[in-house]
C-alpha cells in the first residue's frame, strides 16, 4: 500500500515538475513599426535583449548549466537593459505632437517593451545569482491580451491606412516634421542630375533616360507632379543620363507604389544600383546593388550585394526592416555614398550603413533602376524628383571656417514655404554650429526659380526663409534673436533656369554670418 502511494507520488512529480519548470508565456515582439524613430529603437532594443535572456531562462529550466561565456553576456545584457530602463520616460516624451492612433500604437508598444525589460532584468538577476525562481502567476492571459490589444491597434492603423489608391495622396505622409529631428541625412551641394518629370508630355518616356524595356510618365488626380513608371521584368532597367559620379555624393528621390497588397510576391522588389557600365546588365566588373522589398503579407530584408573585378564582394546580407507601411505611403529615400561608406534612409529611418560597400573607388559611374517580381497590371512602381548630387559632407565645418554656405538641399513643397521635413538634416546641422558658439547670429537668405511673377517669388522666398528660422526656434531651441531672414526671390540666380537642374541649383537657402 504505502510503495503504490509513494510510486503514484513520484509519477505526480515527473507530470508537473515541468510545468512548474518551465517558462512563463513569451512576449511577443510587436509585428509593426510605429514610425517614431525613438519609440521603434526602444522596442527593439528592449526585445532583442529579451530575446537573450529569455534564451538562457530556457538553459536553465531544462537544466543546462551556464557557461562562462553565457555568463559575460548576461552582464552584458543587464547593463545595457539598466540603461534602457532608464530611458524609458524621455521616449514617451517624444510622443507629442504625433497622432492619436500613432500615440495609442505607441504607448501600447512601450508598455510591452518595458514589461520585457522588466522581466529579462528580474531574470538575469536570478540566474546570476544562481537564484532564479519562476513566478507562480499566470502571464499568460496578460501576453494574450496586450496581443490583442496591439491587433486592435493594428486594424485600426488598416482601416485608416490600407489599399493606398494611387490616386489619393496619404494621409499619414510626414505626421509631423518633428519626427525628423534626429535625421542625419544632409544631400550634396552640387547637383549633378535632377529630374521632376515636369517637362515631358504624359505617356512618354522621359528626355533624361534610356531603358531597355518600357516606361512612360504620368499624372494622378491627387498626387502632386508627373511620375516616371518603371516597368517590371527581368533584366529591365532604367538608367538616368549620368555618366560620371565622383567619390562623394548623394542620391535622393520619391517612390509611389500601386496595388502592392498581401498577395504581392515577396520576390517584388525596387533595385538601386551603382555601376561600371552603360548598359542594361548589373555591371561587367564592378557594381553594387540594395533593393527595397515591396511584398506587404510579411516584412522582408533590405537586401544589399556588392561585385567587384569579376566576382562577388565581401557583401551578401538581408538588413532586417519593416517599410510595408513606408512603401504603401510615398516614402522619400536617399542615399549617401561617401568615399566606400554607403548608408540609405527611408524617410528618416537609416537602414543601411556599411563603411566597405564600395571596394574599389572611382569605378561606379552609372546610377541603374531595376524592378521585379510584380503582377502586370496590377501592381505599379513609379519615381519622382529623382536628384544627384556631388558633396553631402558636413556643412558645419564650411560654415565655420568660411562663414557662408549655399545649399539647395532644404526643399519645400511646391510654391509653398512648407519644408519638406526629409530637409532637417542641413538644419539640423545649422542648428549644431549655433549651439557650439553662442555668439554666431546668422542671416537667412531664400532663393526661387524663374517660374512665376517677380513679385510672388520675392514673397515666397521671404516666406521660406523664415520657414527655415521657425523650424531652428521650434524643433532645436534656438534663440529667435540670433536669426535674421531676408528674401530674393529670383534675381540672383546662379543656374540656367530653363532646365530642371538649373531651377533645382537656383531653389537655396543660404547662411550667412553676422
Amino acid at each position: 500500500m504505502n510503495f503504490t502511494k509513494i510510486s503514484l507520488a513520484f509519477c505526480i512529480i515527473l507530470f508537473i515538475t515541468p510545468t512548474l519548470d518551465a517558462q512563463t508565456k513569451k512576449i511577443k515582439r510587436p509585428k509593426s513599426r510605429v514610425g517614431v524613430t525613438s519609440v521603434d529603437n526602444f522596442v527593439q532594443e528592449s526585445f532583442d535583449l529579451y530575446d537573450k535572456v529569455y534564451k538562457y531562462d530556457g538553459y536553465a529550466a531544462s537544466g543546462q548549466s551556464l557557461d562562462d561565456d553565457d555568463i559575460d553576456v548576461l552582464e552584458e545584457a543587464l547593463d545595457e537593459m539598466s540603461s534602457l530602463s532608464d530611458s524609458a520616460p524621455d521616449i514617451v516624451n517624444d510622443l507629442d505632437g504625433v497622432g492619436v492612433l500613432k500615440q495609442g500604437k505607441a504607448t501600447l508598444q512601450i508598455n510591452k517593451a518595458k514589461k520585457a525589460l522588466k522581466y529579462s532584468i528580474k531574470t538575469a538577476k536570478e540566474l546570476l545569482l544562481g537564484q532564479r525562481e519562476r513566478d507562480s502567476e499566470d502571464e499568460d492571459d496578460t501576453a494574450e491580451s496586450d496581443e490583442k490589444s496591439e491587433e486592435t491597434t493594428n486594424n485600426s492603423d488598416k482601416d485608416n491606412n490600407d489599399e493606398y489608391d494611387v490616386k489619393e495622396t496619404p494621409s499619414n505622409i510626414s505626421d509631423g516634421i518633428e519626427v525628423y529631428s534626429k535625421y542625419d541625412f544632409v544631400p550634396g551641394d552640387k547637383t549633378l542630375f535632377f529630374d521632376d518629370f515636369s517637362n515631358d508630355f504624359i505617356g512618354d518616356l522621359p528626355s533624361k533616360w534610356n531603358t531597355n524595356g518600357s516606361g512612360n510618365i504620368v499624372k494622378f488626380n491627387k498626387v502632386e507632379g508627373n511620375w516616371f513608371e518603371l516597368k517590371a521584368g527581368y533584366r529591365l532597367y532604367a538608367i538616368p543620363d549620368l555618366s560620371q559620379l565622383p567619390e562623394d555624393y548623394t542620391i535622393e528621390f520619391d517612390l509611389l507604389t500601386s496595388g502592392v497588397s498581401n498577395k504581392t510576391s515577396s520576390g517584388a522588389r525596387v533595385h538601386v544600383i551603382l555601376s561600371d557600365a552603360n548598359t542594361f546588365s548589373n555591371g561587367e566588373t564592378h557594381y553594387v546593388s540594395v533593393s527595397l522589398p515591396l511584398g506587404q503579407y510579411a516584412p522582408f530584408n533590405i537586401d544589399t550585394y556588392n561585385f567587384f573585378n569579376g566576382k562577388a564582394g565581401m557583401i551578401n546580407s538581408g538588413l532586417t526592416a519593416d517599410i510595408r507601411d513606408e512603401v504603401k505611403n510615398q516614402p522619400h529615400i536617399a542615399i549617401s555614398v561617401t568615399k566606400k561608406r554607403f548608408r540609405l534612409w527611408v524617410n528618416e529611418v537609416k537602414y543601411v550603413d556599411i563603411p566597405r560597400f564600395i571596394e574599389e573607388l572611382n569605378v561606379l559611374n552609372y546610377l541603374k533602376f531595376h524592378v521585379y517580381g510584380l503582377t502586370d497590371g496590377e501592381e505599379r512602381v513609379f519615381i519622382k524628383n529623382v536628384k544627384v548630387a556631388e558633396g553631402g559632407v558636413d556643412l558645419r565645418r564650411k560654415l565655420m571656417s568660411e562663414g557662408k554656405i549655399s545649399t539647395n538641399g532644404i526643399l519645400f513643397d511646391s510654391g509653398s514655404a512648407n519644408i519638406q521635413p526629409q530637409s532637417l538634416g542641413i538644419v539640423r546641422q545649422i542648428s549644431q554650429v549655433l549651439m557650439q558658439d553662442d555668439s554666431i547670429k546668422l542671416n537667412i537668405i531664400g532663393h526661387t526659380d524663374s517660374d512665376g511673377p517677380d513679385d510672388s517669388n520675392l514673397k515666397l522666398s521671404k516666406e521660406r526663409a523664415e520657414a527655415v528660422k521657425t523650424a531652428l526656434v521650434n524643433i532645436y531651441n534656438i534663440s529667435a534673436n540670433r536669426l535674421t531672414t531676408e528674401g530674393k526671390g529670383e534675381s540672383e540666380p546662379v543656374a540656367d533656369n530653363n532646365t530642371a537642374s538649373g531651377k533645382a541649383q537656383n531653389r537655396r537657402v543660404e547662411f550667412v554670418k553676422i
